[in-house]
């Protein structure tokens, strides 16, 4: 079931492509079914998942080259524990809002559906993976639909953005590249799994620091943190609203998602003796993060900016190295994807109608969008960590879990919260329920379907893990613990 929830979007793809012209305007409907029974899929085994049995479950395996010189093997190994499962449903949920919010795309519509569906399938394949190299595979499969979505659909310098996100992810893969091979042929194994037990690696050709800077190296970038983080802004003002919501609200994931999996879990005594300068650059990148967003003027890139410092509390939960500390940045990881994904859904619904999202020219939009501007309340809410929605308990156990080991960082941390309410409250105040301005009399609320039924259904989730976190905190706990 797994594999063929990971490849159904493929299929998808190739089916688009193959529709004749006049029937391009089917390539949505496509696309919306595959990823409902995608995601279809995915609620029913995280329904099915068995959480008293520890380890992975939903595992198909094969292997693919099995060499005479050597015992390493290259397998298509595949697999879900209580880490990897809830980023999975993130990731087929978001997949189908992708589409749906996309409804309206009329610019060789073919091309870009199947490319959304390919964008899906090395998302869920890099979060399922339990081989090295098929991990690897996966993320780089990302970097072309990434690529033409950005720069064929996107806007402003989109070309500009484009290469330069390719290029980012690109060297970082590289660097991450140098630590699997060598990891690999020093262990004689690619299996997840099996590099987990063995724990840190001996007698390699170069030392285990090296291995794990270069891999983590790659997860940093991805992630993104600060010195690494400048693709992430120019990428998200030029992407298409779409791209922007699976950019934030999973691609960033593969980077914490890669630090929890493969540097911690695989090399944890080296990352125990990082751990103080990953806790340093967590909290650089929060506070850089959260200052940068209160210069901003531009909507996308005010949120953009708010990524890279809510991408610092999953490296500051992580560095404590311990369960509670890294369940926190595993829920952090979910939350901030519903969060952010809502947020990006928003702003371009009120570029689609007002063209600018400039925030000096929006004013007073409340009473002309009385419903975008109730959902930008509560998605603004949950992302400066109100209770009883879903970014307040990911945060409270990100500190809980650092504070004793990292004090000054953690609260370096809640600084960032308090700059946070400051962006977050003014944005609002000012966008919404500022002076009203002629110019925006006659826009439009949301009143269609397909963007009302995605921004109902991301807050219907932001509130339910906000009121219920234990549906998914215990999940990752399992995950994350040794």
């Amino acid at each position: 079931m797994l594999t063929l929830a990971i490849f159904l979007p493929i299929a998808g793809a190739l089916a688009i492509i193959l529709l004749p012209k006049e029937e391009e305007h089917r390539a949505k409907v496509i696309a919306a079914a595959v990823t409902a029974v995608v995601l279809a899929l995915v609620a029913f085994m995280f329904i099915d998942y068995d959480r008293d049995k520890a380890g992975y479950q939903f595992i198909n395996s094969t292997t693919w080259l099995d060499s005479d010189f050597s015992n390493l093997k290259l397998k298509y190994a595949v697999g879900l524990d209580g880490l990897s499962l809830p980023l999975v449903l993130l990731t087929a949920f978001l997949g189908l809002i992708s589409v749906l919010i996309s409804w309206r795309i009329d610019l060789r519509p073919k091309e870009y559906f199947a490319w959304l569906l390919v964008l899906e399938t090395s998302l869920l394949g890099v979060f399922s993976a339990l081989d090295f190299v098929l991990f690897f595979v996966f993320w780089e499969i990302e970097l072309v639909p990434m690529y033409f979505l950005i720069s064929v659909w996107g806007s402003g310098n989109r070309v500009y953005s484009a290469w330069k996100y390719v290029l980012y992810t690109f060297f970082g893969s590289a660097l991450m590249l140098v630590g699997i091979l060598t990891l690999g042929f020093t262990t004689e194994t690619f299996d997840i799994r099996e590099l987990a037990r063995i724990g840190d690696i001996h007698d390699a050709i170069i030392p285990t620091w090296a291995i794990f800077t270069l891999i983590i190296a790659a997860f940093l970038i991805k992630l993104p943190i600060v010195p690494f983080h400048t693709w992430l802004p120019d990428a998200h003002t030029d992407a298409p609203t779409a791209v922007s919501v699976i950019l934030a609200g999973v691609l960033l994931k593969m980077g914490g998602y890669g630090l929890l999996r493969m540097s911690l879990s695989i090399m944890p005594d080296v990352a125990r003796d990082a751990s103080v300068w990953l806790a340093i650059i967590a909290a650089a990148s929060i506070l850089y993060g959260a200052l940068m967003t209160l210069v901003q003027q531009d909507l996308k890139r005010l949120i953009a900016y708010s990524s890279v410092s809510h991408m610092g509390y999953v490296l500051l939960g992580a560095s404590a190295i311990g369960t509670v500390g890294l369940t926190g940045a595993s829920m952090q990881m979910l939350t901030h994807g519903l969060i952010t994904g809502m947020l990006f859904v928003l702003v371009g619904m009120v570029y689609d109608r007002a063209h600018t999202r400039n925030i000096a020219d929006l004013s007073g939009l409340a009473p002309r969008m009385p419903f975008i501007a109730v959902m930008m309340v509560v998605a603004g809410l949950a992302s400066l960590g109100l209770p009883a929605l879903a970014g307040f308990v990911s945060e409270v156990t990100v500190f809980l879990g650092t504070f004793e080991k990292h004090e000054v960082m953690t609260i370096a941390g809640v600084i960032g919260i308090v700059f946070a309410a400051g962006y977050i409250l003014w944005t609002i105040q000012r966008v919404f329920w500022g002076a009203p301005d002629p110019r925006w009399e006659s826009l439009a609320d949301a009143n269609a379907w397909w963007e009302r039924g995605p921004l109902l259904a991301m807050t219907a989730a932001i509130v339910a893990i906000g009121v219920y976190p234990a549906v998914m905190m215990d999940l990752f706990e399992s995950g994350v613990t040794p």
